[in-house]
């Protein structure tokens, strides 16, 4: 592809990405061979990893899972993607999301002092909703200890991974500021929030690193109507105006197309609409972010990114979904979703594409 043709899909949309778990290292050949023939060619140009306990920390091995990447696993991901020109994002997720169901995930289970609520045991989970609350663990931000080894973790995976971009997750944070935590209890939500972020930011800044969040927390999900999953209804919203704006919002929206990239780039956020398995709703996202980069001032056109494209289940499965037909052509699919993305690059790089 001609430079000049570069440079004008990146104009139209400068952020073409996908988030989507790092392989299993059984699935290592056929995800670089994903990379190299279908996110490469479909123009796709930055890849988030959800790399969490599965790589081989030479700064806390305690924390990685059984069979996890190796330093050189990681560098063949590398090499593939600047062959391609495809920004690296791994992330590890800081705050919330450290259980799922009855299992306990490698930094609280290893450090069960970090707990924000260990009288909650992951061992008594049954379906949400139920009466601990409990969908995901969270780590107490305030504890003195936590950053220091979360820290080291966070720069040893930027520095294998070779990049300036970091993703913390932070979505879903039930647990924040509980009543019963000795250093949380009585303090405002959106201020502990918002403090954990300045500080993961403030730690990447100190190597010229940039933060990228999804945006859920920073959602008021009862003015909006959006609710207590991709919104926030714990009071966490008015960390919004609390946190530094160099920090990038991943704002995902699965069900429908809410246009509340709007609301960050108004307060100043560079932000990517983030869709996952409805193509139809994809594909109406995508054409809400051309036009709200057309229409707008050039100052918040700026701000106005592009597409992340998200994958929920395991790389493995993704990868035997996307390569085989008869399950990659369900209505509903990540892999659909993704093909559907591919085409329109493809066709907005041809000159082709146009809105409805």
């Amino acid at each position: 592809m001609a430079q000049t043709q570069v440079d004008k899909l990146d104009s139209t949309l400068p952020v073409r990405g996908l988030a989507i778990a790092a392989p299993m290292q059984q699935d290592l050949d056929l995800f670089i061979k994903f990379i190299d023939k279908e996110l490469a060619s479909g123009h796709f140009n930055l890849l988030i990893l959800r790399v969490d306990w599965n790589y081989a920390y030479e700064s806390h091995p305690e924390l990685k899972d059984p069979n996890p990447l190796t330093k050189q696993d990681v560098k063949r991901i590398v090499a593939t993607c600047r062959k391609h020109g495809i920004r690296l994002a791994p992330q590890i997720n800081l705050l919330g999301h450290q259980s799922w169901a009855e299992t306990t995930y490698a930094l609280l289970r290893e450090y069960p002092e970090f707990d924000e609520t260990p009288h909650v045991d992951t061992k008594n989970y049954t379906p949400w909703p139920n009466p601990d609350g409990l969908y995901c663990k969270s780590y107490c931000p305030l504890h003195p200890g936590v950053h220091k080894i979360v820290f080291a973790l966070v720069d040893e995976l930027m520095d294998v991974f070779e990049t300036d971009l970091f993703h913390a997750g932070m979505d879903e944070v039930f647990y924040i500021g509980d009543d019963k935590c000795p250093r949380c209890s009585g303090h405002d939500k959106a201020e502990l929030y918002a403090g954990e972020i300045t500080k993961i930011q403030n730690h990447l800044t100190l190597k010229d690193r940039r933060l990228m969040i999804w945006g859920d927390r920073l959602i008021d999900g009862k003015t909006t109507g959006i609710g207590a999953w991709e919104a926030s209804m714990n009071n966490t919203h008015r960390a919004i105006d609390l946190i530094p704006k160099e920090v990038f919002i991943c704002d995902w929206h699965y069900e429908r197309p809410d246009q509340t990239a709007v609301y960050f780039a108004m307060k100043g956020f560079d932000v990517a609409t983030c869709p996952w398995r409805k193509p139809e709703i994809a594909m109406e996202q995508l054409d809400d972010m051309l036009r709200f980069r057309k229409h707008s001032t050039p100052a918040m056109t700026s701000h106005f990114q592009g597409i992340i494209s998200t994958v929920w289940s395991d790389a493995g499965r993704f990868l035997k979904s996307y390569y085989d037909p008869a399950l990659s052509t369900q209505t509903v699919s990540d892999a659909l979703t993704v093909k559907r993305l591919i085409e329109a690059y493809k066709s907005m790089e041809a000159g082709t594409f146009s809105l409805p």
